[in-house]
């Protein structure tokens, strides 16, 4: 069997990308978390039997051979999936995914990332170049999960291509009246007396320069369409950060939801270490709790410690850096690697200016070929992956992932001042996740008490 899958609790943008994911796997059964995110309820209710999702239950004892993932790349939030059913080891698992500081742990996942306001768009783009049609009320969801995710294309990371597919949507029929009648905000009743509540309780926090405003409610029980209510509180008062905290008396739990336009801060990286997720400009958590308010005071001390600079290359890399002239011969290089162990170093020439990088794999090349006496710059890689020193650690990250290297040089123009490889980084990302863990602990936050959350 092969089967269609979003990430846990899932959002218009998820169900939207799930749609367009059936026209391009008509082989591939959809299937639904057990978990449906509020502002998403309605739409599945109306189109439940369209949508055609399989449960969990459905697949018991059935065998995977297949999976695609859309609106995440995140191993822990299609867990639900992977539970219960058997999924052999090397399966294969396609991904469609518009995160990208998420991070990329789906084992030997091919994955297809585009930062477009909304995943649906990347699908959407798909079915454009392979001239597929679709039918309207599956452009009508579609055009919804756009709109939602996107903030009524008002968001920093809306793209041409959120507006092209869009357009294409409606071109296929899609209804703006239903999508409008699916994303307006506050027409229950409830939600209105939360909007003015949230207001009258509003307090404005300066946290390492930043203008965080926050509101602490609690109720009973939980109630439906808060990610709704406080998205119009931030744009009726035009906010910089907004950290809304409800606490549920009943069921224990609080959940937080956030909102931002200040471009340093990435809302998704800060409620992932509370089990959360979203994006960078909205994103929420639900973490189970006895103790609401002190909690969130905690939580609050938390952004006092995260919120500072981003650690950067200068901070990390290597300042004393072991570099080859191109002008000497490969044995020579395999010396100089083999006396300071490392498996590759920069080629700089007399000057200090970066000018290719030699592997201990381009020095097997050219012992194959016999040609261990050649200069270096006969072997040398000419198209070097480098970065300044005030790259962030997640951006040199991305760089290694992405293009499957073990070492950048850092460099000033073209001059090389340092170097950082794939052991700092994850040297970097143990140490941060342990301080990370133990602030967390101190609140009385641990990993089984989390619970993943979409904004």
């Amino acid at each position: 069997m092969k089967i269609i899958v979003g990430h846990g609790n899932m959002d218009l943008d998820c169900i939207g990308s799930i749609v367009l994911a059936k026209y391009l796997f008509p082989d591939h059964l959809p299937v639904k978390s057990h978990l449906v995110h509020p502002v998403a309820r309605n739409l599945m209710n109306l189109y439940e039997d369209r949508l055609g999702f399989a449960t969990m239950a459905d697949l018991k004892g059935q065998p995977i051979e297949r999976i695609v993932v859309v609106d995440t790349r995140s191993v822990d939030r299609i867990s639900e999936y992977l539970r219960g059913i058997p999924v052999p080891a090397d399966i294969e698992y396609e991904v469609f995914d518009h995160h990208p500081s998420d991070g990329k742990d789906i084992p030997g996942a091919r994955i297809r990332e585009r930062n477009f306001g909304a995943n649906t768009t990347q699908l959407g783009l798909e079915l454009i170049s392979r001239h597929i049609s679709i039918a309207p009320e599956d452009a009508t969801i579609a055009l919804t999960g756009i709109y939602a995710d996107t903030g009524n294309f008002t968001h920093d990371n809306v793209s041409r291509e959120d507006f092209e597919v869009a357009a294409f949507l409606l071109a296929q029929g899609a209804s703006l009246k239903l999508v409008k009648d699916f994303l307006v905000p506050l027409k229950e009743k409830q939600q209105i007396v939360l909007f003015h509540e949230i207001l009258n309780t509003m307090q404005n926090r300066s946290i390492r320069g930043h203008q965080v405003q926050t509101c602490y409610l609690e109720l009973d029980d939980e109630a439906q369409g808060l990610g709704a209510v406080i998205e119009q509180v931030f744009e009726v008062e035009n906010l910089e950060v907004l950290f809304g905290f409800f606490f549920f008396r009943k069921k224990a739990k609080l959940l937080i939801i956030a909102r931002n336009n200040d471009s340093r801060i990435s809302l998704n990286e800060i409620l992932s270490d509370f089990g959360g997720g979203g994006h960078k400009q909205a994103a929420s958590a639900t973490i189970k709790t006895e103790e609401g308010m002190s909690l969130v005071e905690g939580i609050l001390a938390y952004l006092d410690r995260i919120l500072v600079p981003a650690v950067t290359a200068r901070d990390i890399m290597t300042e004393t850096v072991v570099t080859l002239s191109p002008e000497i011969d490969l044995i020579e290089a395999s010396k100089i690697l083999e006396s300071v162990s490392h498996t590759g170093a920069p080629v700089a020439d007399s000057e200090g200016n970066l000018v290719g990088f030699l592997t201990l794999r381009d020095i097997m090349n050219g012992r194959k070929a016999g040609q261990m006496h050649v200069p270096v710059r006969n072997f040398m890689t000419r198209k070097t992956i480098s970065a300044p020193p005030d790259a962030t650690v997640r951006e040199i990250g991305e760089r290694l992932f992405e293009h499957n290297i073990g070492h950048i040089p850092i460099t000033e123009g073209t001059k090389v001042i340092g170097i950082v490889t794939r052991a700092d980084i994850l040297d970097y990302k143990k140490t941060d996740r342990l301080r990370k863990t133990a602030f967390l602990s101190k609140l009385g936050v641990a990993t089984n008490d989390l619970e993943i959350a979409t904004a």
